[in-house]
């Protein structure tokens, strides 16, 4: 962990409450963001071993024999295959729809359990996928794998914001993101390994799936619950003693109550589905909708997923494509690191901004390269120098995302809706997180043979719209307890017409 990354600055416009950062929370967030894992390993495993010529021969034999149809026609369309992209992209559909249910587990019988029903189903997908004979076992088993991406996305990143201080609350979040980009880095480790195997490497490295499952139904079985969800289903002297213990102090008074009046706020809201279109809950609903969709709409997944499969069709060998996404995951998690030290420094805005600008200007030089040797007709080859300095590129890239989108577009969906509407929101997080990360699975190498070169200018465009939606519409939020947030909107230029002058804490009316 970055050191110095639990020391922050006044936040904007929160309360002070009593209290330093524990041990105990530490640890406990730590072990909760394991959550991430299932999602980074099933990211970097699924792009090495649709690249495995043994995996490809078992279950997609049609896709050699179109491999050798466009070899000498274009590069850009050796690996446009449909059942191909719904391996990989099966999950995300799964996840999104299991993403709703989720939602109403975590509300009824708390953050712990969801954890748990995520981990148990991710484990059952990957035992399924590793002994598979048919490419019906591995939908199914990716289809489980996609439910516990689901659970897990859904329940982590709010189990992280209502266990951290308000002023370490994005340091502790973004722990989700480090384990997202270090289970990455694993998978592509074990790709690199298992590729030289003489049989059977894809099904060790879909199989090893099962360690970080394991990991997350353990250490979500001794995690404590929040003391928001403890209030939530009316566990009030609980809730206080454990507030006591993750804040390090008696006095917890004015923390308690403030999120005591949130939880009796929610309470009344029968449907947080209906509730989460009125108008004073207008910001929390575009920005988990929008930073979700600008997330996967960067073009991030294209190299999460896609990244030996990429270099291959653009000429690096089995073992250099391999390596090359190696070395990117080896970026993707220092460059979290640095997030972590900044983001409760600098803020969400700064981040998000700098990130735009430098994910920006690698997506046009890559298309340009690309362009310039391939250009329309995708033939050509590329020189070590040029294949050199494309991966530069996508490293820059991949360090932008890293450490700006990649952790915030879990962090600040996860810090901004109040109590009565969370599970909704983040609900809404998720889903239309897994539905663009779907689309972008299932049809990233149909539009890379159609669009080109050209389609890493279309990522780039997206990146500066999104850029320039933070710039105008996004306030800051660093350091601001969540049931306070709406003080923030109420302060902002656009989003203060949308909510009522009574509108004290956490966006809900205090009447």
């Amino acid at each position: 962990m970055a050191g110095g990354a639990f020391v922050s600055e006044g936040g904007s416009g929160g309360r002070d409450y009593e209290g330093g950062v524990t041990v105990f929370v530490v640890i406990t967030c730590m072990v909760a963001a394991m959550g991430g894992l299932l999602f980074g390993y099933d990211l970097g495993i699924s792009g090495g071993v649709t690249s495995m010529d043994e995996f490809l021969s078992k279950f997609f034999p049609q896709l050699e024999r179109q491999r050798q149809k466009v070899k000498n026609e274009t590069a850009y369309c050796k690996f446009d295959d449909q059942k191909l992209q719904l391996f990989t992209s099966s999950l995300y559909l799964a996840a999104l729809v299991a993403s709703f249910v989720a939602s109403v587990v975590t509300r009824k019988y708390g953050r712990k359990v969801s954890m748990f029903t995520g981990g148990l189903a991710f484990l059952t997908g990957a035992l399924i996928n590793a002994f598979a004979i048919n490419v019906t076992m591995l939908i199914i088993g990716r289809l489980l794998l996609g439910v516990g991406v689901g659970f897990a996305n859904q329940s982590t990143p709010v189990y992280l914001s209502e266990m951290a201080p308000a002023k370490i609350r994005g340091a502790l979040n973004i722990c989700f993101q480090v384990a997202i980009t270090s289970g990455i880095l694993v998978a592509n480790l074990i790709n690199y390994g298992t590729s030289n195997m003489a049989k059977h490497g894809w099904r060790v490295s879909l199989g090893l799936a099962a360690v970080p499952a394991i990991l997350m139904v353990i250490g979500s079985f001794f995690l404590p619950d929040t003391p928001n969800s403890m209030l939530e289903r009316g566990k009030y002297e609980e809730a206080k003693q454990m507030l006591k213990k993750v804040r390090g102090t008696d006095n917890v008074d004015h923390e308690f109550q403030d999120i005591r009046d949130a939880c009796e706020a929610a309470k009344k809201v029968e449907h947080p589905w209906k509730n989460i279109m009125q108008s004073k809950y207008r910001p929390a609903l575009v920005f988990c909708s929008a930073i979700p969709f600008f997330q996967q709409i960067t073009g991030i997944n294209v190299i999460m997923f896609y990244a030996p499969v990429l270099f291959k069709t653009l000429g690096f060998g089995d073992d250099a494509a391999l390596m090359s996404a190696v070395i990117t995951g080896v970026v993707n998690v220092l460059a979290t690191f640095v997030s972590l030290y900044s983001v409760d420094r600098f803020g969400r805005r700064f981040l998000f901004l700098e990130g735009g600008i430098q994910m920006f200007i690698c997506q046009i030089l890559v298309g340009s390269f690309i362009g310039l040797k391939f250009g329309t007709t995708g033939t050509g080859t590329l020189t070590p120098a040029t294949a050199d300095w494309i991966l530069v590129f996508i490293c820059v890239y991949v360090a932008g995302f890293a450490w700006s989108w990649g952790p915030l577009g879990w962090l600040v969906p996860s810090e901004i809706c109040p109590l009565e509407i969370r599970p909704a929101g983040q609900a809404i997080n998720v889903s239309v997180n897994m539905f663009f990360t779907f689309l972008i699975g299932q049809f990233f190498l149909t539009m890379l043979c159609h669009m080109k070169f050209g389609l890493f200018y279309f990522f780039a465009g997206m990146v500066a719209i999104m850029t320039i939606f933070v710039y105008f519409l996004f306030p800051e939020t660093r350091g601001v307890p969540i049931e306070e947030m709406g003080r923030v909107w109420k302060q902002h230029w656009f989003w203060k017409n949308y909510i009522p002058d009574d509108a004290v804490i956490g966006g809900h009316d205090e009447n």
